[in-house]
């Protein structure tokens, strides 16, 4: 484990606003182009691509209820297309704009949709990938990297991940703290929204009740344990988190990956910030001392830490 102090703008004095302010207000713009890619199941979900004429490509997965807008993935990808890369923004199941098509949605424990995407820009040509993720799209990446390494292209270069809840439970009752409640309040919110969608389309699934939603769901464990266990499989919530929890998986990766957590992270709970001793020396963990959830903005610098480090990575 490698400590690092980082210099947040002025007005970004704590971890709260170090995660609200660049959510809200950084603004990133990259130039797009949308291609939408059926699944084996039926499904389907959007790429957002920057090309260039490279054969190297980032691959960045957004976090929980994002999209391939979200700053920290265009901030990715407007560096590395800058320094000779192409640049795939994915977007998982239901987070494009328009529904998907089946009754599950997506979820920390499955990369295989992540899998069936990087396997598809390599049919297409690109000879060297380096994958990003943040938040749950770190468990996903991570994932990918060590649930089954025997898998993994050759053409994956390395990986940087980053705010990732390793420990999915610790990070759920993190967000049941005094003071941090609004953000899962959030995330509960706009999730409803879908259950709700889903409910009307599928009004016969036992799963997809929506019906005294707000009543039913108080956390994210009420949530997982109503919604995301029996929909993907899982006995319960507690069981979906220990077996949808990337920690495990650390010790089977078998590329170069750096993972950066923030001290001051309002969303990771304490089982997030250590390494076990069974990961190979080039799984690197990177706790900086400020950077709040997937913000980690540096006075004076367009891009992130988190995205400079990445390019450093790619490039050497």
């Amino acid at each position: 484990m490698e400590r690092i102090n980082i210099t947040p703008p002025l007005y970004q004095f704590n971890g709260h606003i170090q995660t609200i302010y660049p959510s809200l207000y950084r603004k990133i713009e990259v130039p797009y182009k949308r291609e939408r890619i059926d699944l084996p199941d039926g499904d389907f979900v959007d790429l957002d691509w920057v090309k260039n004429g490279s054969k190297k490509l980032i691959l960045v997965t957004h976090g929980l209820e994002g999209d391939s807008s979200r700053h920290y993935v265009t901030g990715l990808i407007k560096l590395f297309a800058q320094n000779g890369f192409d640049g795939l923004g994915w977007n998982c199941r239901s987070c494009s704009g328009e529904p998907n098509r089946l009754p599950r949605f997506y979820h920390h424990g499955d990369a295989e949709d992540l899998r069936y995407v990087l396997e598809y820009a390599i049919f297409l040509g690109y000879e060297e990938v380096f994958v990003a993720g943040y938040s749950m799209g770190g468990s996903l990446t991570l994932r990918l990297l060590g649930e089954f390494p025997q898998r993994l292209p050759k053409e994956v270069s390395g990986a940087m991940v980053a705010s990732v809840p390793l420990d999915l439970y610790s990070s759920v009752r993190e967000l049941q703290k005094n003071g941090k409640q609004f953000y899962m309040k959030r995330f509960i919110k706009k999730l409803a929204v879908k259950i709700e969608e889903k409910s009307r389309r599928f009004p016969e699934h036992p799963h997809l009740n929506f019906e005294n939603y707000f009543e039913k769901i108080k956390n994210f464990e009420d949530f997982d344990g109503t919604y995301t266990a029996p929909l993907h499989g899982y006995e319960s919530a507690l069981d979906f988190y220990e077996k949808a929890s990337a920690k495990p998986l650390l010790k089977n990766v078998l590329v170069p990956t750096t993972i950066i957590q923030a001290a001051n992270d309002p969303f990771l709970g304490e089982e997030c910030y250590d390494r076990p001793d069974n990961v190979p020396d080039f799984v690197k963990l990177l706790i900086t001392d400020k950077g709040g959830h997937v913000g980690f903005m540096e006075r004076g610098q367009e891009f992130s830490f988190t995205e400079r480090l990445a390019l450093e990575m790619a490039l050497n």
